[in-house]
């Protein structure tokens, strides 16, 4: 189903009006859902004081909180570009499984196996990715950039595999069309049994995480699909991006999402 016959339009007493289809609604519903907009925590977790505060809106759809409950943290604007880059590949029919490395909850890439269930695609893969007990400790010899990073202290950021699970299997999503990569990601991403990507999400954080990532699983995204980094905003994320691409030669324009996010699409 193509993305132009999801959205109808009738026609009322103020004229021509947009309705979404089913399909979209069920997309922004879940939306809300995975990042409890729609029916807000009481409290969030401030990594800046280590301690849950009130529940702030504006905060929480612009994933700049951690989330007491909410399966993601990276808010509606990045969900809504997860959104669009999984709709352009399968309407363009751009071949290749869909993948998260760093999945916390597991929210967007619930999200991701949701889309496909919208369009009743039998045929993708949404590969889960994760240590599945945090962050590593930095390797600074061969990544400095790492020095002085302190995510591996947060427990917050360490979800088991079983957690991960049971959030799939609440939305209904948890079946044969998932599959979990568990470990850190330089003895995983590499000899994964994937061989096509058409989405390529990272949400590492650190510079290894993101390189790691980034050198095992680019050479497999199809050209016309899509790389997303979530913390670009971070500077050892951006620089590690950076390198990449540099090293590669990549020119394909890296697009902003919001405040942290940003985006490309492989040319070639």
């Amino acid at each position: 189903m193509k993305l132009g016959q999801m959205i109808a339009r009738k026609t009322g007493k103020h004229g021509l009006s947009p309705h979404l289809s089913p399909e979209l609604l069920y997309l922004d519903l879940l939306k809300g859902c995975l990042t409890r907009t729609i029916f807000p925590e009481e409290t969030t977790y401030d990594p800046a004081i280590k301690q849950h505060v009130p529940f702030d809106p504006e905060l929480r759809a612009e994933g700049r909180d951690w989330p007491a409950e909410a399966e993601t943290m990276i808010g509606l604007r990045r969900l809504d570009n997860l959104q669009d880059c999984l709709i352009d590949v399968l309407e363009r029919r751009i071949p290749g499984d869909l993948i998260e490395t760093g999945v916390w909850r597991g929210g967007a890439s619930i999200f991701m196996r949701a889309v496909l269930e919208v369009f009743d695609d039998a045929t993708r893969t949404v590969w889960v990715a994760d240590s599945f007990q945090g962050l590593p400790q930095p390797d600074t010899e061969r990544y400095p950039a790492d020095e002085g990073t302190f995510y591996w202290e947060h427990d917050e950021l360490a979800v088991p595999l079983e957690t991960v699970k049971a959030n799939f299997t609440r939305y209904g999503l948890l079946d044969g069309q998932v599959r979990f990569l568990p470990g850190w990601f330089k003895d995983t991403l590499f000899t994964a049994p994937l061989e096509r990507l058409a989405v390529l999400r990272l949400d590492g954080d650190m510079y290894e995480s993101t390189m790691v990532a980034l050198e095992a699983l680019y050479p497999k995204v199809s050209p016309g699909g899509y790389v997303i980094i979530d913390d670009y905003k971070l500077a050892r994320c951006r620089a590690a991006v950076d390198d990449f691409r540099a090293q590669h030669r990549i020119l394909d324009e890296l697009q902003r999402i919001d405040w942290t996010g940003v985006y490309w699409q492989r040319r070639s």
